[in-house]
């Protein structure tokens, strides 16, 4: 999926600030993940955070270099999408992870995040989620 430049620009702006402090970002993201959905706790009960929130500042940051056409990493993401409906993700949850990144994103962005910030972020998002719901729909090929 090509996102539109407008869109892009928007994510690389944001970006800049938002990776100042990764940890902060990613750190939000599950404080505010577990306050509106306490029932993913359990997913997450045998998981080291720390390098947790690293792969998912990983994950955004390889989002943002390729805003403008995500092509290149959706086979990543598909695959990403099947580990997680191994750990029980299913397609509702989606919605509720991508609530909780753009509430976290608007904390940390404050007076810049506005309407367009937060239409560029839905947007990806949106894409990235249905990648990874799409690999997540495609059974796990069993070796013969």
């Amino acid at each position: 999926m090509t996102l539109p430049n407008d869109t892009a620009a928007l994510i690389h702006e944001s970006w800049a600030v938002l990776a100042r402090d990764p940890d902060a970002l990613t750190a939000g993201f599950y404080e505010e993940l577990f306050r509106i959905a306490p029932h993913f706790r359990s997913m997450f009960a045998g998981t080291d955070r720390p390098v947790q929130r690293k792969k998912l500042a990983a994950a955004l940051a390889l989002i943002v270099r390729n805003a403008e056409d995500l092509g290149p990493v959706t086979t990543s993401l598909q695959e990403m999408g099947r580990r997680h409906s191994g750990y029980g993700v299913r397609d509702d949850d989606y919605a509720i992870v991508g609530a909780a990144l753009l509430t976290t994103i608007e904390r940390l962005l404050g007076p810049i995040f506005n309407a367009d910030v937060r239409a560029a972020w839905a947007t990806a998002y949106g894409a990235v989620a249905a990648a990874m719901q799409s690999g997540a729909a495609v059974p796990k090929r069993s070796v013969a």
